[in-house]
């Protein structure tokens, strides 16, 4: 988006939307709202500037009645079993689901996986803050956020003291937790990794990777699909964005979400997620009650197998 230009997401229309669909159309591109589900508010906007790009946005209400989650639970004989976002969101019939951790190995053909980063099930911790085996994208303990039994929302740290990294250093009850590749948005600032080098002694980072990344070209900076979950400052809405890099979507960079998320839908704190071709939502249509795609997937029409998927389960909207 050009600078000093912020869509903002129509909060003053939101409450229309329990009439069903609205659209705005502007000078850099189109906005769509629906409320689908209590709660739950449903953005998707088309932008043509700096490039072509779908972007999806859900807004979710954690007060509201008759919400909850669900993280992909551990099975296998890693951590996980990979499946479809989709075929997680039929599984358990939630309403909304959205890809999570990065996992390896990968590529592979092979559907138990290794999830990258905390992450707990239905109050079960089953995989460790990271330590990753390559950083020139992951960053070593990358906090997780945390949707307890009540849907509080916090964002919980390792405990220096457990050897096994299982353990928070929050006085929090787990829930669900999912973690991402790094921080992308630090109490309302953009927080990008940099790569250490002779101008930034303190970067999290090493350069390298397969291919050569550092500060001049980013892993950060790579257009892509992309998908990325965040606080608001209350702590009482959860945003989740994933953004296409197909169906004439070119895709994003990780700095530009976090802008996005600052700007326009007042995250606070958020993280990378998996993107790519990991990059999916799905959602349960409020009339057909069929199970479908939200996003277009730059994998494949049926969309990737997953290591694990975040559902929403909520009440709908009469």
């Amino acid at each position: 988006m050009p600078p000093g230009v912020s869509w903002k997401p129509l909060r003053s229309l939101v409450a229309l939307c329990l009439l069903g669909w609205i659209g705005t159309v502007g000078l850099f591109g189109a906005t769509e709202i629906t409320q689908p589900f209590v709660g739950v508010t449903l953005i998707k906007r088309t932008e043509t500037t700096p490039r072509p790009v779908t972007i999806h946005v859900v807004q979710i209400d954690l007060t509201a009645p008759g919400l909850s989650f669900k993280l992909t639970p551990p099975a296998g004989s890693l951590d996980t079993v990979r499946q479809t976002t989709l075929e997680f969101l039929k599984q358990e019939k939630a309403q909304l689901a959205v890809n999570g951790h990065y996992f390896v190995p990968f590529p592979s053909q092979q559907l138990d996986a290794s999830v990258v980063g905390f992450a707990a099930s239905g109050g079960k911790a089953f995989a460790p803050f990271e330590d990753p085996v390559q950083s020139y994208a992951l960053v070593q303990n990358v906090p997780a956020l945390n949707l307890d039994p009540s849907n509080r929302a916090t964002w919980v740290h390792p405990d220096p003291a457990d050897p096994e990294r299982k353990k928070v250093r929050e006085a929090v009850t787990i829930g669900n937790a999912v973690s991402g590749s790094a921080q992308i948005v630090t109490k309302g600032e953009k927080t990008i990794p940099v790569y250490a080098d002779a101008t930034h002694p303190e970067g999290l980072l090493t350069p390298g990777g397969p291919n050569n990344y550092d500060n001049t070209k980013s892993w950060y900076e790579a257009v892509n699909a992309r998908s990325a979950i965040g606080l608001t400052r209350e702590g009482k809405t959860l945003v989740i964005l994933v953004v296409d890099r197909a169906g004439g979507s070119q895709g994003m960079t990780v700095g530009e979400v976090a802008d996005l998320l600052i700007k326009d839908y007042a995250v606070v704190d958020g993280l990378n997620l998996d993107g790519g071709g990991s990059s999916s939502l799905a959602m349960e249509n409020p009339q057909s009650k069929t199970a479908e795609w939200v996003n277009v997937s730059s994998d494949n029409p049926s969309g990737r197998a997953v290591a694990d998927s975040l559902a929403i389960f909520a009440k709908p909207t009469e």
